[in-house]
């Protein structure tokens, strides 16, 4: 359930959300107060009710005392807009005197309230149009006896106000409802117009882009805050950036004149006459300082892909040449291994030099886990250059068929350190596909092994 909740959520976006939270909100805020407001409404109006009935109710328990029953008659005659009855009823309940609109009816109530107490009640009265009317009986104490004053006034109006009231409120409160969440909807969505910019903008900054900046609102707002303050940050990164690259780049060229002399050194050693134990090790030695000359020249080189980019010289590149060429090199270095080729005249539009780098890189990490078979192939269809190294060695798993790519990436022990590399050969090779247009991916081989398949735009 959870996670359909945040689903939707996510559908939604925000100005969604806040329009419909909004419109919520003003859904259940609006009944609550037109509930309220009807019910007070309708208590305030029966409460003046209540007091009109009791206080005619008075005025003609004060009348039943004058004699010429001159102001009983006026108190028990209602105006033209008064919709009010009387009746002055014995204790045996026979009707004394009554109003015109119910003369000759039976009591209108059947409250007995003793003398000078006041009772009240609402109910339909058949006699007067069949209106539910507030009754007030005042009991009474006169020269004749006891009598029960009934004076009922008609809430029909009351009926009918809190009616159109309540069918006011059925219109208007969806309405209300639509025209809150429409206005959330479009305000919210001018809101985050900054914040939409700004992940347009955040969506272009690479390592390569560090110094762009994304846009401030003039809104001395939240927003603008926190564009100023990602900002900020992003000046932070970028010094940090410089200083790493600047580190690398000059501890590599630092690196480089002390290496040379060592290697010089070894080279001379070599070509003494030394035992055959220090010889072994002058061997190691020498193996070990190209190894490092290796990462140097690799270090070097992502230091200027990641500060200016890939500067590629755009030439005519004959890959089937650049594959015979590293052939030859492999077989050379390592006449242990069969290196087969199947390869057909392809050309494309490159720098042969790096392109005759990532064919190095590939060969090298083929031959440093094959069993003893390497192959590469060079094919060309739909305008497109395919070339393939395969070794018949452990193989990658499909899951990390995507991180080999990354810098100073190594798998299991089989591709481990002990071989040999530094783990930037492949994520060189993948930079200089990429640079060149084309993609570096890695597969199972039919052998079993890894196989690197590399496209480029023909």
């Amino acid at each position: 359930m959870k996670g359909f909740v945040r689903r939707i959520r996510q559908r939604l976006g925000v100005r969604m959300r806040s329009a419909l939270a909004a419109s919520a909100v003003v859904a259940v805020a609006s009944v609550l107060t037109g509930v309220t407001f009807v019910i007070a409404a309708r208590w305030i109006l029966t409460n003046n009710v209540d007091q009109s009935t009791g206080d005619r109710a008075t005025q003609v328990a004060e009348a039943l005392d004058d004699p010429s029953r001159a102001s009983l008659r006026a108190v028990m005659t209602p105006s033209a807009r008064d919709r009010t009855v009387v009746q002055i009823v014995d204790p045996a309940g026979r009707v004394v005197v009554a109003s015109a609109a119910v003369a000759g009816a039976r009591p209108i109530s059947a409250l007995r309230p003793p003398a000078g107490d006041t009772r009240r009640e609402q109910r339909r009265l058949e006699v007067a149009h069949n209106e539910y009317f507030r009754i007030t009986a005042l009991g009474v104490d006169t020269a004749a006896g006891p009598r029960t004053v009934l004076v009922a006034q008609s809430i029909d109006e009351i009926d009918d106000g809190t009616e159109a009231a309540v069918g006011a409120l059925a219109i208007g409160l969806p309405l209300l409802t639509v025209i809150v969440g429409l206005a959330t909807f479009l305000f919210v969505g001018r809101t985050l117009r900054p914040v939409d910019a700004m992940r347009r903008q955040a969506d272009t900054i690479t390592g390569r882009s560090l110094h762009t900046r994304l846009p401030v609102p003039p809104t001395a707002d939240e927003v603008a805050a926190l564009a100023t303050t990602m900002n900020t940050m992003l000046d932070r990164i970028e010094a940090a950036t410089a200083a790493q690259h600047r580190f690398v780049a000059d501890a590599s060229h630092e690196l480089r004149s002390p290496l040379a002399t060592i290697h010089a050194g070894l080279d001379l050693l070599a070509a003494a006459d030394l035992p055959p134990s220090a010889g072994a090790h002058v061997t190691r030695m020498h193996r070990e300082s190209e190894r490092m000359a290796r990462l140097i020249a690799d270090l070097l080189l992502l230091a200027r892909v990641d500060e200016k980019g890939l500067q590629l010289r755009r030439e005519d590149v004959d890959l089937d040449d650049l594959v015979y060429a590293e052939r030859e090199r492999l077989a050379a270095q390592r006449p242990d291994l069969r290196v087969t080729v199947g390869v057909v005249p392809v050309r494309v539009s490159g720098d042969a030099h790096h392109l005759q780098r990532v064919l190095r890189n590939l060969l090298d990490n083929a031959a440093a886990h094959t069993k003893g078979n390497v192959e590469m192939t060079v094919r060309a269809f739909d305008g497109t250059a395919e070339i393939a190294v395969a070794d018949d060695g452990p193989g990658i798993p499909e899951a990390e068929r995507e991180r080999i790519f990354d810098r100073f990436v190594r798998l299991d022990d089989d591709r481990s350190r002990s071989s040999g590399g530094t783990g930037l050969g492949l994520a060189i090779a993948h930079d200089i596909v990429t640079a060149h247009g084309g993609t570096l991916t890695a597969e199972a081989a039919p052998s079993g092994g890894a196989l690197m398949r590399i496209h480029l735009p023909g």
